[in-house]
């Protein structure tokens, strides 16, 4: 059988990360379930088996890759069949032989989260873009994961940030990334934007000799966007595509009626 290479769409609020855990639900896990359950795979380390990146627990994706040789031909829909509708095979590419999902050409992650509207803190955009230009280029991301580390050396081509009414969003683009180092470097920009921190105070986090601890952001607002590979064309389902999008939505108006009903609450405690 040829090689082939998925991309998987998740939504990670449920499940403990990607990495399988025997005794927790996991994206890693479920997929190995409906992998066997298709018959496209009953032995990973037969199959050869590999993934492009671990999301942690609470994140989410719309392009995490995983590859391998499968033990018979499936269609990507006949896989989903036996996935949860919050993980969703989207699009798939036979690749050849030595082709490592880890080896990407470049990752792609946003940063989403809702302004506190009762919050009188405001962030300056301005002074969170010029900050996040500091993290372009090649730096030592040491104050930016755990100090066991061995190659804490990141190249980043971009950090983009930009506003919208109550929502903030943060676009980084690199070859790789450490782990938690995009929630700390999100942290990071928009303390600057609460003026909490300053640019002089960002270069000093970049010296790996000044020790530092940062606090990531909350998981729940990072989606890795893709992972994309040098002459690699995924080919996407539509109705795998359709499917997600309609889970999603209706996840969506449920929380946005639940939130609607809370700001109902929120306004009468509020009351003098």
């Amino acid at each position: 059988m040829v090689k082939t290479a998925f991309k998987v769409a998740y939504m990670g609020t449920q499940f403990y990360g990607f990495q399988r855990q025997p005794k927790f639900p996991t994206v890693e896990g479920e997929l190995f379930r409906a992998f066997k359950k298709a018959r496209v795979m009953d032995d990973p380390i037969r199959s050869g088996y590999s993934i492009a990146g671990r999301t942690d627990r609470g994140v989410h994706s719309l392009g995490n890759v995983v590859s391998l040789e499968p033990d018979s031909e499936a269609t990507i829909n006949q896989i989903n069949y036996y996935l949860p509708s919050t993980i969703q095979i989207i699009a798939q590419a036979e690749v050849s032989d030595n082709f490592k999902p880890r080896y990407a050409d470049y990752r792609y992650y946003r940063y989403v989260f809702f302004k506190d509207p009762y919050d009188k803190t405001s962030l300056d955009l301005k002074r969170m873009q010029d900050a996040s230009k500091l993290f372009v280029g090649e730096h030592n991301f040491q104050n930016f994961t755990k100090r066991c580390e061995r190659t804490p050396i990141r190249f980043i081509k971009e950090m983009k940030v930009s506003q919208n009414k109550m929502i903030t969003v943060i676009d980084v683009v690199g070859q790789s990334f450490l782990w938690n180092m995009v929630r700390k470097m999100v942290q990071v920009v928009t303390m600057v934007g609460a003026g909490k921190m300053d640019e002089a105070d960002m270069e000093l986090l970049l010296n790996p000799d000044i020790y530092a601890s940062i606090t990531p952001v909350p998981p729940d607002g990072l989606i890795l966007m893709d992972v994309n590979y040098e002459d690699i064309d995924f080919t996407f389902d539509r109705y795998a595509k359709h499917n997600f999008f309609k889970t999603i939505k209706e996840e969506y108006i449920k929380r946005r009626t639940i939130a609607a009903a809370e700001e109902e609450i929120i306004k009468v405690l509020r009351l003098p």
